[in-house]
């Protein structure tokens, strides 16, 4: 069996993932956080309570966000953005 490998420090699939209308969730020593694509835009979110994303909504909404394109380049900046969101708590 193949060793689980990440695709990056976030272990976020490639762009494809997103160019086919994926929502992707995850976290990394708690930074949480939410992608979707939408209109060829990728919605970031992130908090950092032990909470999954639909409660934060009940509760107001998390704590970051930001929006990037979905491409190549997008996609770079959006793991720079969760890189310094992770680092602003480490």
């Amino acid at each position: 069996m193949e060793e689980h490998k990440p695709r990056n420090a976030f272990d976020i699939p490639k762009v494809f993932y997103f160019k086919a209308g994926n929502i992707h969730t995850g976290s990394r020593e708690g930074l949480r956080y939410r992608v979707e694509p939408a209109d060829g835009i990728l919605h970031v979110e992130v908090w950092r309570q032990d909470l999954c994303y639909e409660i934060m909504q009940e509760r107001g909404g998390t704590e970051g966000s930001a929006e990037f394109p979905v491409s190549e380049e997008g996609f770079d900046q959006m793991l720079a953005y969760l890189q310094s969101e992770y680092d602003k708590s480490h």
